[in-house]
């Protein structure tokens, strides 16, 4: 297919290789979207998700950006308008949620880190990608990439399931005002997917949970999935590429479950 041929894409967060990031931008580079891969810095294996994309056929750029610092946020819209002329989907990826440790044991300064990217990051960028998608004139798709911990809550990560609560709400507030300019702004929110994040949280709950290994409790994850098996990157992709398309271009401010039937509501 080539929906997204002459359209750019920015993912923040998309550096790590077998990432959502990566995964995401895959999908959009198969579909002729050009690429801007972006991270908190751009190092060698960001590079090489890059030179991966290009291997696709797809144009891409590479922009180093903390989105916890609005300044940054706005730098990476100007730098992606600057190299492609235009933002048309912007996927708030970036997201730590490494920081797990009981509600009573939480460091203030943990929590402030952990709600500075994840939720204050989508803010800062959703307005700096809003801002580039209006003075273009045509629109866009922004998407925001949330969790479960959107919609249930977690044992031992009390930041990142808030921080993921309100990325609805975050979701649903620009969504109202973002409509008469022609963007939509909807979340997806995938079960568990072992990135690198998922694999540290992997280590950790199945020691919490009292599984003597990773495997079990990978096994006994699966075994509670009515589709048998934990979530892949290029499920939540699915779910960004029909967002980005013209077939959803009536809705918005939905927070799209994508967990295998493992959250219903």
């Amino acid at each position: 297919m080539s929906r997204f041929v002459g359209k750019t894409i920015v993912v923040t967060g998309s550096g790590k290789q077998k990432g959502l990031g990566q995964g995401i931008l895959q999908r959009f580079a198969d579909e002729g979207a050009n690429c801007v891969v972006s991270d908190l810095a751009i190092d060698a294996e960001a590079e090489a998700v890059a030179e991966e994309l290009r291997g696709r056929g797809a144009k891409v750029a590479t922009i180093a950006c903390d989105v916890s610092d609005a300044a940054q946020c706005a730098a990476l819209v100007d730098q992606s308008v600057a190299a492609f002329g235009a933002v048309d989907v912007f996927v708030n990826n970036a997201g730590i949620g490494f920081m797990m440790k009981p509600m009573l044991e939480v460091d203030p300064k943990d929590w402030a880190t952990v709600i500075a990217v994840n939720l204050s990051g989508a803010f800062y960028c959703t307005q700096a990608a809003a801002k580039a998608m209006i003075a273009g004139g045509k629109g866009g798709r922004i998407i925001n990439i949330a969790s479960q911990a959107a919609k249930t809550g977690f044992p031992h990560l009390p930041a990142y399931v808030s921080s993921k609560h309100g990325m609805i709400g975050l979701t649903r507030a620009t969504a109202l005002e973002l409509g008469g300019h022609g963007i939509t702004v909807n979340a997806v929110c995938p079960n568990h997917v072992t990135t690198g994040l998922g694999a540290q949280q992997n280590e950790y709950f199945s020691k919490l949970l009292g599984f003597e290994t990773v495997e079990a409790y990978l096994a006994n994850m699966s075994a509670k999935n009515p589709m048998g098996r934990p979530g892949l990157p290029s499920d939540t992709a699915a779910a960004c590429a029909w967002l980005a398309s013209d077939d959803a271009f009536y809705v918005t401010g939905e927070a799209i479950n994508v967990s295998g039937g493992e959250e219903m509501h």
